[in-house]
């Protein structure tokens, strides 16, 4: 299955090249007007290549349809249009054909280089896609668009291969965690979805933190320091109590795998009033839950400790681990492993320390685990991507919609 690396390389080159970052602060559907504008040249591409039902949603959300010639169950395919909260104006891909495996030197002094890179030995010989060094690449999930469009494509041109219906929605606001909030999974119309965001490739994703945020309030007393004995109370202080009660290992720096951690991710304010804001996180529900009492509880404690004037809080359930839903329909990850193998991918199922789109769309009712997109070093100068991972993506992508009408689970 030969795909056309240069015209890869040309159609994510445009896409990168147009900003897309959202804002969490704007409080608009989609988040940034660059979003929509986006969305716009999405619609006119996918309409000129022959997709059906295409549209712009009124959540910011542009679906296609690519029509079943075989009885088979609806497969979603998604992708974020956004950037993360990393300079991405005047976006200049560089593009390195034949990558020869020496350090990248940006103009402004950076160096993308495989002694401190060493995944970048693995692309020697392939078209690696470079930022200039000055922005984000955008890889993060236009690589994922780029796969799903030429994987579409393919279909359309090759009507011999049996499929069933494929349903594409790529969406805005992944990055500030808004975007899947809006989806409407009925209207969406598939049994399963993958998303196609983030990993090397060989990547599969299908367990992912429960997550919770945590906004703590401080009030304290400020008085004269010349007259404060018995008087003042330190909200700073009362901030740095609350942190040392907490287990001082588990935090990101210190964890991996299936390990949980408290974030302290914010913190700001003055004697009289103080602000912390943290993330929880943890694979396994219960222990999940012992987290966020935890830190309850410490607040709890110094209230009654009479610690400050006031501490509250204010819980934000995030996301929860899609693990549980797909063990109970594995259907969507069997699948996936199947084209893998059949691809030629080495398989690294990976516990995805963070959320996707999917870990949402899986509790509204869409099982949604993470395929790959094959980028690296995501939201910052050193991101890349190379071409022939997106064409592996979309190989992957035809596999597993050919497998689908006849495919049998191994028991």
């Amino acid at each position: 299955m030969d795909f056309d690396l240069q015209a890869l390389t040309a159609q994510f080159v445009r896409y990168a090249k147009m900003n897309t970052r959202s804002d969490a602060t704007t409080g608009s559907v989609p988040s940034t007007p660059v979003q929509t504008e986006f969305a716009h040249v999405l619609v006119a591409d996918l309409t000129a290549a022959g997709f059906q039902d295409v549209q712009l949603l009124a959540n910011g959300f542009v679906v296609a349809t690519i029509p079943a010639n075989a009885a088979a169950p609806v497969i979603g395919w998604i992708a974020h249009v956004d950037t993360a909260d990393f300079n991405s104006v005047h976006v200049q891909p560089q593009v390195h054909r034949a990558y020869s495996g020496a350090p990248i030197k940006f103009g402004n002094g950076l160096v993308l280089d495989p002694a401190t890179f060493p995944d970048l030995t693995a692309r020697v010989g392939q078209t690696l896609i470079t930022t200039d060094g000055t922005t984000l690449l955008g890889a993060d999930d236009k690589a994922g668009i780029v796969a799903a469009i030429n994987a579409s494509r393919y279909l359309l041109a090759h009507p011999e291969v049996q499929h069933g219906t494929i349903k594409l929605a790529f969406g805005p606001d992944e990055e500030i965690g808004q975007g899947a909030d809006r989806f409407d999974v009925a209207s969406f119309g598939a049994d399963f979805a993958y998303t196609l965001d983030n990993g090397a490739v060989g990547d599969l994703e299908y367990e992912t933190f429960n997550a919770a945020e945590c906004q703590i309030h401080i009030v304290g007393k400020s008085v004269h320091p010349g007259s404060a004995k018995g008087q003042l109370i330190n909200a700073l202080k009362v901030a740095q109590q609350i942190d040392q009660a907490l287990p001082q290992k588990q935090v990101p720096e210190q964890t991996a795998d299936y390990e949980g951690f408290f974030l302290l991710d914010n913190l700001h304010g003055d004697v009289g009033a103080a602000d912390m804001t943290y993330i929880v996180r943890d694979f396994d529900l219960t222990a999940f839950r012992q987290r966020c009492h935890l830190l309850q509880e410490i607040v709890d404690q110094l209230n009654d400790q009479g610690a400050a004037v006031a501490i509250t809080t204010k819980w934000t359930d995030q996301y929860f681990n899609m693990g549980p839903a797909l063990t109970t329909f594995p259907l969507p990850v069997d699948l996936a492993k199947a084209a893998y193998a059949e691809v030629g991918l080495k398989l690294r199922v990976v516990p995805f320390r963070g959320g996707t789109d999917g870990s949402k769309l899986t509790a509204m009712g869409l099982p949604t685990p993470n395929l790959f997109n094959g980028g690296a070093n995501f939201h910052g100068p050193y991101e890349y991507v190379t071409a022939e991972a997106m064409a592996t993506l979309a190989e992957t992508l035809v596999t597993i919609a050919r497998l689908a009408p006849s495919f049998t689970p191994a028991k």
